[in-house]
């Protein structure tokens, strides 16, 4: 058995396999799908080998449709071929989808599933894609983890071959694709014994080739078409058997069993949830909870899912059985019932098991939180006498009232395991510095680690949030850390305060570390009401370092992730100090080697200047502030702005009712004027004596945060002292006329951009604009 352990993400661990087997790979980026074209591009422009030591041809094409005409081709002339997308990417492949379906091409797509753009845009996951694409003819396979999108890239593989049938391997975006965690990595001789070379032969004699010549792509009347659709039958049918196979093949290699549908839980269990994806692993972790507890219930996690066997499925079910809940992560309207779910239900008359109450819920979409009180609240339904048909769970349906109540104090989260939460800034590093954290600590210890790391759609300059846990025994929680259950939580940006209810993470006696300005002896009155209040109430102990001052002086600007990383280190003891240290000082050299010598010696003086400027706060005995945390939107704002967008930006639109909504996505224009997040740390001033109106701060400010104005003198009447202007330079605005350029302080991000852009250099002062 495979002993070499990694700590990766799902895309890196999927792309790590599919390069290894591909010849070509065709690629168009698209999130969260992207990481695993970008990995392939890095590893064949380095002239890494695939399994047979030629060099995989990566080609980026300007559209996922051109994508797919690519794979098309290259797989008409027996290449070994494969691209990688997501959501509306995935939408514009299926005409080629159905050719190389129809053509019975081996093939893999690998698919980090995504919600599809409806009443609005969505970048995170759920299962609309792969339900869009499930008639084509392909066979869907779903992995529910990490180690399962490395392994089931392999196994998609395998099973290609010998069926003819192409294959989508999915796995849930972002809560996959972007996790980190410790997995088995496989080898490339485990690689060469799991693929048969005599298929991949039979592959490349079913090419197009001049010297055979054949016809391919034929136009057909209505007197034979349907025949040769239903000529495929044979093929579809031996699939599932095939994929059975292969993972036995696989098993008997690695040492790690899957079957086409695993059943975990009470042997004897009444209750059943059938469900697919990481979801999956939410569910099973509270089935043994729960099991353990003395209840009578179980999962079933569908890995193929297309061809759906209905053999496979009865015969995972205990014979106990007597009602059933099937989660779907999608949404169909106008169905009778969502994809999974009317499987299951057919599969059940079919199957001969008519007497089994069956119920059908959606969970999930767009990446919406899946815990285990949720996977509780669903079994809860099975136990009543005339349970919700068509439920959902996680949100407040008070329009429908489809939803499940849910028990937000349901935790099962074993002993042993250590929870972490970080709030970084977009484009600070605090995300890319946690990465290498949970590496560290997956790879330099003998703790088991996962990482997750939330990203606001709005990218560089919002909040980012890490979800760190590490412990003894392997993490199965693809969902964020519960309230009250984190060990450590750091604040990398003080004006998080101000607006983020960052502690009600914490779990009593926890750990809290602030990059702050002010010092261990000053910070205490400078927090707000409710921050102070969760440190007493809970306990913390309380940590600061000026981050900002230590950035500044070793030239990493606005960076503090370096810094911060090794105040976690220093103060979790997860390492002992030195050799974290020197793990941080390699991960550094890793990370930033190839941006050169200069900026790897930045970051290792901000190492060492880290330690002398951590200092524990000793907290007061009593609440001393005067401010209290500030409202997301002023009161002054639309109702609409505070009930529905403040609740947003206040990180508390988990909990905004169905009714709020617009039906049709349609929201009211202007309304960012309401949100000012106030988050730079330094802003720019305007220096009227050398400005020379030229506006290009104006032009490039990528948040139109500075405007300028040209208007008549007599507007300056009764103008405060402290308001800057000068006598317009403008030609046809010159005399009568004033200018002004003015900065929106609470908007400014802080990014240079402006100081960048100008031209004017002060002769008097070296750096000054």
């Amino acid at each position: 058995m495979n002993k070499q352990v990694i700590m990766i993400d799902g895309n890196e661990a999927t792309a790590s396999v599919a390069h290894r087997l591909s010849e070509v790979i065709a690629i168009y980026p698209i999130t969260p799908s992207s990481g695993m074209g970008e990995f392939a591009d890095e590893w064949s422009s380095k002239g890494r080998p695939n399994l047979w030591g030629t060099v995989p041809l990566v080609i980026e094409m300007q559209s996922e449709g051109g994508a797919a005409g690519t794979v098309h081709g290259a797989l008409q002339t027996g290449a070994l071929t494969t691209t990688f997308t997501a959501s509306q990417g995935l939408l514009l492949m299926i005409p080629n989808m159905y050719k190389i379906a129809g053509e019975l091409t081996s093939a893999v797509f690998h698919v980090a599933a995504r919600a599809i753009a409806a009443h609005a845009l969505s970048i995170y996951g759920d299962h609309q894609d792969v339900m869009a694409v499930r008639q084509t003819g392909w066979a869907l396979l779903s992995s529910g983890s990490v180690q399962e999108a490395h392994d089931f890239a392999a196994i998609a593989q395998m099973a290609t071959f010998k069926a003819r049938v192409p294959f989508l391997h999915f796995f849930d975006g972002f809560r996959t694709s972007h996790e980190v965690n410790k997995i088995f990595q496989l080898s490339d001789d485990e690689l060469r014994s799991l693929i048969d070379n005599d298929l991949i032969r039979e592959h490349r004699a079913r090419a197009l080739n001049p010297n055979k010549p054949v016809l391919r792509g034929s136009a057909q009347n209505p007197d034979v078409y349907f025949q040769m659709r239903e000529a495929v039958n044979p093929y579809y049918t031996a699939v599932p058997g095939i994929a059975q196979a292969a993972m036995e093949k696989f098993a008997k290699v690695t040492g790690r069993h899957y079957k086409l549908f695993d059943y975990f839980g009470h042997p004897e269990a009444e209750r059943v949830v059938v469900i697919m994806g990481s979801g999956g692993e939410t569910a099973v972790e509270t089935v043994k909870y729960l099991v353990a507890k003395g209840e009578k219930v179980g999962a079933v996690l569908v890995r193929l899912y297309r061809p759906f066997s209905l053999e496979h499925f009865i015969k995972a079910l205990p014979k106990s059985v007597k009602s059933i809940a099937v989660l779907d992560r999608t949404k169909e309207p106008g169905a009778s019932g969502e994809p999974l779910y009317l499987d299951v239900v057919n599969a059940l008359v079919e199957g001969n098991r008519p007497g089994i109450k069956t119920i059908g819920g959606r969970y999930g979409l767009s990446s919406k939180e899946f815990t285990p009180g949720m996977v509780k609240a669903v079994l809860d339904e099975l136990n009543k006498t005339a349970p919700k048909t068509h439920f959902t769970v996680g949100i407040n349906d008070d329009v429908s009232h489809t939803s499940l109540n849910v028990d937000p104090t349901f935790i099962i989260e074993p002993e042993g395991v250590v929870s972490c939460v970080f709030f970084g800034l977009g484009a600070d590093g605090t995300v890319g510095a946690n990465k290498n954290s949970i590496k560290i600590i997956g790879e330099e210890t003998d703790n088991f680690a996962q990482g997750y790391f939330y990203y606001d759609s709005k990218k560089s300059g919002t909040v980012t949030m890490s979800h760190l846990r590490f412990g003894p025994q392997p993490i199965r929680a693809p969902y964020l850390i519960e309230l009250n259950q984190a060990n450590f939580v750091a604040c990398h940006q003080f004006s998080f305060l101000e607006r983020v209810d960052m502690l009600k993470y914490a779990k009593t006696g926890g750990t809290f570390l602030l990059n702050s300005l002010y010092g261990p002896d000053e910070v205490w009155d400078h927090l707000p009401v409710e921050v102070q209040k969760d440190i007493l109430e809970k306990k913390l102990k309380f940590y600061v370092i000026n981050g900002y001052e230590v950035a500044e002086k070793t030239g990493m600007g606005g960076r503090m992730n370096t810094i911060m990383q090794t105040a976690f280190f220093a103060i979790s003891g997860i390492l002992p100090r030195d050799a974290a240290i020197a793990e941080i000082k390699k991960a550094i050299e890793k990370t930033y080697g190839k941006r050169g010598e200069a900026v790897v010696k930045r970051n290792f003086e901000a190492v060492d200047s880290t330690l002398e400027n951590l200092c524990e706060v000793k907290v007061p005995v009593g609440i001393t502030s005067k401010m209290t945390r500030r409202l997301p939107v002023p009161k002054e704002a639309p109702e609409f702005v505070q009930n529905v967008l403040g609740e947003i930006i206040g990180f508390k639109g988990d909990d905004i009712p169905v009714s709020a909504f617009p039906v049709d996505g349609t929201f009211p224009t202007g309304t960012t004027q309401w949100e000012k997040r106030n988050i730079a740390l330094e802003i720019p001033v305007w220096d009227e004596k050398l400005c020379i109106q030229c506006g290009k701060c104006v032009i490039v400010c990528p948040h139109a945060v500075i405007r300028h104005k040209v208007y008549s003198d007599v507007a300056l009447a009764g103008a405060p002292e402290t308001f800057k202007h000068v006598p317009s330079k403008f030609k046809e605005f010159s005399a009568g006329y004033a200018y002004t350029v003015q900065v929106a302080p609470e908007d400014c991000t802080g990014c240079t951009l402006c100081i960048e852009a100008c031209p004017v250099k002060d002769k008097t002062q070296v750096g000054r604009r």
